[in-house]
Order: C-alpha cells, then structure tokens, then sequence
C-alpha cells in the first residue's frame, strides 16, 4: 500500500517536471532567438541555427544612431512610472474601501467592476478617442497616463483581499485613540502591505511599458512615441528590412521589466497568494 501510494507520488511528480521542462522550452525558445538574432549579422532573421555563427553589436549601435530609441525609451519610462505610481494610488484607496466600509450597494458595485474587467480595453477604445480628442489631449503622455491610472483599480480585488487579512484590531485600537481613516490607511495599513503594493506598482508599470494599441491610437508625433509604437514602425513600413535591430530593441526594452521581476519576485508571490482565503 505505502509502496503503491510512493509510486504515484512519484509519477506526479515526474509529469510535473516534464511539463514543467516542456513549458520552459516553450517560453525560453523564442526568447533566446530573439537575443541571438540581435548579435546576428544582416538584417534577416531566419537562420538554420539559433546559434549564430559571427556576432555583431552593430545593430545596437544603430538603434540610437539612426533611430531616436533614446527618446523613445524616455517616454516610456515616464508614462511607465507615472502611470505606476497614480494607478498603485487608486488601486490602494479603493481596495481599502471596500474592504473597511459598509455602504449600501457595495456588493453590486463589486461585481459591475469585476464584469468591467472582463471586457477587452480595446473594446471601448473608440469613446476613449471621441473623449480625448474633446479635452484636447490627443498625442500628450498625459492622456495616456490617465487612462493607464484608470485602469489599474480593476486590480482592487487583490487589494480588497490583502487587506481582509490585515488584523482588525490594529484598526480599531487606531479609532479609539483618534486616528481617522487616513492616517490609519497611511501610517498602519500600507506599512504591512509591501507585497500588495510591489505586486500592483508591478502589474501597472508593465502594462503601461508594453502596451501598443491604445499608445498607437494616441500618440502620432516622433517625439511622443513610445517603445512599442516606435519598434512597430521601424519595421511597419513594407520596404523595412530591420529585423535584426528590432530584435535588439526588443532586448532592451525587456530589461527594465526583466531585472524588476527578479528582484521583487518574493514580493510578487505573496502580493498574489495573500488574502486568497478571504474576500
């Protein structure tokens, strides 16, 4: 009986493993062609061997030479960490709300966010523009930064979560000696929440970092283009024969996103499984 029980341990865990390696294949392959292809001489990125035979780092060199990659990089770090910090604000302020209050509606108002959520961004891109275009925002990092903010409270959830499990009697040995509600979210609730706010200051900044399409929608002038709508058009145009060095940038635009992920990946983990018991 142990022995039969040992043998099926054992089988589960080897199906793990294997799915595992095969999983990591699948995600590190096309990776680690993309970081070859930018050492490959030409511009073609086909090639019988992944491996390339002679290496160049010419293709980096012309990224900032020949392109504006500076400027747009730029850009994209200051929508990124704007965005960042607004959005982490507002998902911290509603997460408490729900958390802490009881109002009338609470529940319904819950679930037409979490149904609002479900809906692809692109879906309401459209009225997006009409309203943009009426404040007069169009082609600015600020319209572009409010709407990566306003996107970010749909992680509410995970914050409504994380603060169910933060002790209540803190807060309420706070209120009886007089603290109101923002002193106690800032000085009691916030200093116990770092995986929560590394996990959402996280999500925000990548988000903003890779997106494409709604930057494409807005931004049109050189100067304003972020990464991924700069990259897109170095080899948009059909005569565009740069893969090699759209493959370097795209080396370079996954460093900052890479690097933060290794460091915080504890804090990644915790702001993910904390609070999964409640809610």
């Amino acid at each position: 009986m142990i022995t039969g029980k040992k043998a099926k341990t054992a089988f589960r865990l080897s199906f793990s493993y294997i799915a595992l390696v095969i999983l990591t294949i699948f995600c590190a392959y096309p990776a680690l062609w993309v970081l070859m292809s930018s050492f490959r001489t030409g511009d073609a990125l086909f090639s019988d061997k992944i491996i390339p035979t002679s290496y160049t780092i010419s293709h980096y060199i012309m990224l900032f030479d020949k392109h504006p990659f500076g400027v747009w990089y730029g850009n994209t770090l200051k929508i990124s960490i704007a965005s960042m910090i607004l959005g982490t604000i507002l998902t911290l302020l509603t997460g408490y709300a729900f958390s802490v209050f009881r109002f009338t509606g609470r529940k319904n108002l819950m679930s037409i966010l979490l149904v609002l959520g479900l809906f692809p961004g692109f879906m309401s891109m459209i009225a997006i523009y009409i309203l943009l275009n009426q404040m007069n925002l169009l082609n600015t990092h600020t319209a572009v930064v409010i709407v990566y903010a306003a996107g970010a409270p749909l992680y509410f959830l995970f914050a409504k979560s994380y603060f169910d499990t933060i002790p209540k009697s803190l807060v309420e040995a706070a209120r009886i000696d007089g603290a109101g509600h923002m002193p106690i979210f800032f000085r009691i609730v916030l200093p116990l929440s770092t995986p929560l706010i590394v996990f959402t200051s996280l999500m925000t900044f990548t988000g903003a970092f890779t997106d494409f399409i709604f930057a494409k929608l807005v931004l049109r002038s050189p100067e304003k283009k972020t990464l991924a709508v700069g990259l897109f058009d170095m080899i948009g145009d059909r005569f565009s024969t740069e893969f090699t060095t759209f493959a370097a940038g795209c080396v370079l635009a996954a460093v900052p996103v890479t690097i933060l992920f290794i460091l915080m990946q504890r804090f990644l983990v915790e702001g993910l499984t904390a609070g999964a018991d409640k809610g």
